[in-house]
């Protein structure tokens, strides 16, 4: 594990440590997270801690091709009332993935400077948001980073409502041409819509 310092770099990412983390330190300059992404690396962190980053192995990942919707959410999909858009309310939904209460976390990783960093992304093109609607209200959302390479780098969602994120995140997904879906770390709720851990080598392969 390094420290890092103001140049711009991060050790090879196969100097991880068994849990993923590789550097502490630096900052959340634009040119440097941009230079992370290329190199599968993240930044994830709480507030009283300094910046963390991981490069976690295996990886988590979700292939377009392997999608799974279930009988019921089709059918939540064909009835709902949902309207989904794409960088309509960036700083609306990072804030709101900022406010959950998550189970092992005692705050948010999602800090004031962590908001500011990817709305500098959001302004160059490089983060988008996915922002889920039921009458004008947003109801879910979610939002990550787009290196233009055919790989979504997702970084948080939330939901307001049963099954809002999930509609949000299935048309995201089936409306562009990703060919992989970075989800990072596992969870229950990504599994159960097709996502699979991969060695890091393995999706390193798909940033180049």
């Amino acid at each position: 594990m390094q420290l890092l310092t103001e140049d711009i770099w991060f050790p090879n990412v196969n100097q991880a440590t068994k849990d993923g983390l590789l550097a502490i330190g630096g900052d959340l300059s634009v040119k440097r997270l941009l230079h992370a992404y290329k190199k599968g690396i993240f930044p994830w962190f709480e507030i009283d801690e300094p910046i963390l980053w991981w490069s976690p192995n295996p990886r988590f990942v979700l292939y377009p091709e392997k999608l799974k919707v279930s009988k019921s959410m089709k059918q939540v999909l064909r009835n709902c009332t949902y309207t989904v858009t794409v960088n309509k309310a960036f700083n609306e939904v990072i804030t709101e993935c900022s406010m959950i209460k998550r189970t092992g976390q005692s705050s948010t990783w999602i800090t004031n400077n962590m908001i500011e960093a990817y709305l500098n992304l959001n302004k160059l093109g490089y983060a988008k948001s996915v922002e889920v609607w039921r009458d004008n209200k947003l109801v879910a959302g979610l939002y990550g980073v787009d290196l233009g390479n055919n790989v979504f780098c997702g970084e948080s969602m939330f939901t307001k409502e049963s099954n809002a994120s999930k509609a949000g995140f299935i048309t995201f997904v089936q409306n562009n041409n990703y060919k992989l879906i970075d989800c990072q770390v596992y969870t229950k709720h990504l599994e159960s819509l097709g996502a699979e851990e991969i060695s890091r080598n393995e999706f390193l392969k798909h940033l180049y």
